[in-house]
Formats: structure tokens, C-alpha cells, sequence
């Protein structure tokens, strides 16, 4: 717990430091701000084992305010079971992938899908968006906001490419065990958001209908009520 805070301490300065950094005139203030950058890559390296360089070029390269990466992933599901592909280093996660500058969020979904699943797929609906951070281990020491698609499956077929080996669908109780640990994805959540989701679709498909008919009656009885005052 207390290496959690130290890496949330380390984050904020490096955040703080940054932001001075791009927004700060004063020449004695930026000094310092770059001082305090150096503290929060020290820090990291003293928790972590990493090297202090290394730290520094994941950890300090960016410049401007610094805000969250965006990760996106497709839920597809068939027969009640949720998509997954198996990844080279031998562990499972949804297919998806860090958000590319010229690609919406629904586009990069369909691009990762078919580069890691080898399906082409149509985005129906965003069912979920999380802070990384709030919901996975390790923390890391950057943001990402995941944002799930639920898409549906055009065509395509899986062929073993340079990220995945095969692709298969689980149910609930089916879940690996070896899920990727810097993703950890919450396929239960999305397994449940999927059926919520199907839940309120064909409730609202009821709805319409009725509506459809309540309208055609009134028709119909505004023509009965003309014909007879035409009579």
C-alpha cells in the first residue's frame, strides 16, 4: 500500500513538474520544475528497480499537460461467450491496443480486432469506460482511460500473426486464468454489460412496437370516425 502512494506521490509531481515545465516563463521556475521531474523518475527507480534512465525516458519524455492515454478494446461475443486472442507471450486479452493519433475511437477497435483477430467487426455501442489504474494491476505510473466497444462480427477468419497464436471464445466460468496482468481485462464485467445491454435493446425494441401500434390504431379510428361523418 505504501508503494502505491509513493508511485501516486512520485506521478502527481511528475505531472506538476510538467505542466510547469510547458506553462512556466521564469527562468529560476523552470529550473526547479525540472528538478522536481528529476525527484518523481527517482522515486519511480527507487520503488521499481528500473534503471533511473530508463525511468526517465517512459516516465519524463513527453512535454505539454499531460493527460491519460486512451486503450481501446473490442467485446464480441457469440453464443453468450466473449472474444479473446492469445497472445505471444502466452496470456489472453480482449483484441485491441493503444489508440493511434489518426484513428477515432471506434475505428482503432476495428483495426486492432482484425490485426490481432484477423475479423473485421461493426462497432454497435461504447458498454464501458475505465481508469486503468482503478481497476487493474500493477498500477502504472501514466493514465490510460480502456474504453470497450461491443462490436459485431462481418467476416474475417483467424490466421497466427507477430502478436497472437489463436483466438477463442469463453464463457463466464470459462475465463483463463492467464489473462494479460498489465491489462487484466474485466471480461465479467463486459459479459454482463453485453447482456444488460441486450436486456434494455429488446426492451426498448418492445417499446417502439408499441408505439408503432398505438399510433395505427389512432389512424385507423380517425378514418372510421371521418367515413362516418362522410356518410
Amino acid at each position: 500500500m505504501l508503494q502505491d502512494k509513493w508511485i501516486e506521490f512520485a506521478v502527481e509531481l511528475q505531472s506538476l513538474a510538467q505542466a510547469g515545465l510547458a506553462y512556466g516563463k521564469d527562468v529560476y521556475d523552470l529550473e526547479r520544475y525540472t528538478r522536481i521531474r528529476e525527484i518523481a523518475a527517482e522515486m519511480i527507480a527507487c520503488k521499481s528497480d528500473i534503471p533511473l534512465e530508463k525511468v526517465k525516458n517512459l516516465f519524463c519524455n513527453e512535454t505539454g499537460y499531460q493527460t491519460p492515454k486512451v486503450d481501446t478494446r473490442a467485446a464480441v461475443f457469440k453464443e453468450g461467450k466473449i472474444l479473446l486472442v492469445h497472445e505471444k507471450n502466452g496470456t489472453w486479452s480482449l483484441p485491441g491496443g493503444w489508440c493511434d493519433v489518426n484513428q477515432s475511437v471506434a475505428e482503432n477497435t476495428v483495426k486492432e480486432t482484425l490485426e490481432e483477430a484477423g475479423l473485421n467487426v461493426k462497432p454497435v455501442r461504447m458498454i464501458a469506460v475505465q481508469d486503468r489504474n482503478k481497476h487493474n494491476d500493477p498500477p502504472y505510473a501514466y493514465g490510460i482511460v480502456k474504453v470497450f466497444i461491443l462490436c459485431e462480427v462481418i467476416s474475417g477468419a483467424f490466421t497466427e500473426n507477430i502478436e497472437t497464436t489463436e483466438i477463442r471464445y469463453f464463457g463466464k466460468e470459462e475465463i483463463p486464468e492467464t489473462l494479460a496482468l498489465e491489462k487484466c481485462e474485466n471480461c465479467s464485467n463486459c459479459l454482463l454489460a453485453a447482456k444488460s445491454l441486450k436486456t434494455w435493446l429488446w426492451k426498448r425494441r418492445i417499446k417502439n412496437r408499441s408505439k408503432c401500434v398505438l399510433r395505427q390504431m389512432k389512424r385507423s379510428t380517425g378514418k372510421r370516425s371521418l367515413i362516418k361523418l362522410l356518410k
